[in-house]
C-alpha cells in the first residue's frame, strides 16, 4: 500500500483526523475507492517531507503532497501540461529546492513523480467547485468575491485565495465566515476532483499517477 505524506491537520489530533478523512474522500470520489493510499497527515509542511524522507529510508512505498505556497517555476513544468507523457518530466523538487523558506533536497531514493503539489495551495482546489462552496456556505455566500479562473486555478496566489474566501463568506447566515481548521478539510471531502483536475494541471498529475501506483 503507498502512503501518501500530506501536509496539513496542524498539531492537534481531531485536525489530523479530519485531514486524513477529507482526503480519502476526495481521492474516493476520484476513482480510487478500493485501492487507497493510507493518508498520512502531517502538521507542517517540513514534517511531511521529514516523514516522507524517513519512510523512503525504511523502505516504504511513499508519495508526497504539499502546498507549492507560489508560482510554479517554469523549469519545473516544461512541456505541454495537456499531456501525460509531458507530466512525467514535471520537476516539483526542483521548485522545492528554489523556493525560499524551503531549500528541500530531493531525497536520493525518490523520484519526481513521488513528490505533488497542491498549487498554490490547497484552497485553490476548494474555489475550483463553486457549485459547491455557495451549496456550503448558503445564504450570504458572495460568489462573484472569488476570483475569476479562466485559466485555472493555479495562477491564484495563496493570499488572494484566503482574502476571497474571507469576503465570500463573511455574511453568511448558517455559517461563520470561513476558517482554515473549521471548514477546508470539510470542503475537501465534498469537491468534484474532476473539477479540480479540469483547473489544476498539477492535480490532475496527482490524481493519474495515484491512480496508476495505487
Amino acid at each position: 500500500m503507498v502512503k501518501l505524506y500530506v501536509e496539513g491537520g496542524g498539531d492537534a489530533a481531531i485536525l489530523k483526523s479530519a485531514c486524513r478523512e477529507g482526503f480519502s474522500k476526495f481521492l474516493g470520489k476520484a476513482g480510487l475507492a478500493g485501492r487507497m493510499p493510507r493518508v498520512v497527515a502531517c502538521g507542517s509542511r517540513a514534517d511531511a517531507y521529514d516523514s516522507f524522507c524517513t519512510a523512503l529510508r525504511s523502505g516504504e512505498s511513499a508519495m508526497l503532497l504539499v502546498d507549492s505556497e507560489a508560482p510554479m517555476l517554469a523549469a519545473a513544468q516544461p512541456g505541454d501540461a495537456s499531456q501525460p507523457e509531458d507530466r512525467k518530466r514535471w520537476q516539483p523538487w526542483l521548485h522545492l529546492k528554489q523556493r525560499k523558506g524551503d531549500d528541500w533536497d530531493k531525497p536520493a531514493a525518490s523520484e519526481d513523480l513521488q513528490c505533488h503539489l497542491m498549487v498554490q495551495c490547497m484552497e485553490a482546489w476548494l474555489i475550483a467547485d463553486r457549485e459547491t462552496l455557495k451549496k456550503f456556505f448558503g445564504q450570504g455566500f458572495k460568489e462573484n468575491a472569488l476570483p475569476s479562473t479562466p485559466n485555472g486555478i493555479e495562477s491564484i496566489g495563496k493570499q488572494q485565495i484566503y482574502g476571497a474566501l474571507a469576503t465570500a463568506t463573511r455574511d453568511c447566515k448558517t455559517k461563520s465566515a470561513y476558517g482554515k481548521g473549521e471548514h477546508s478539510f470539510k470542503l475537501l471531502a465534498l469537491i468534484n476532483p474532476a473539477k479540480v483536475k479540469e483547473s489544476s494541471p498539477w492535480a490532475r498529475r496527482f490524481i493519474e499517477t495515484l491512480q496508476t501506483r495505487a
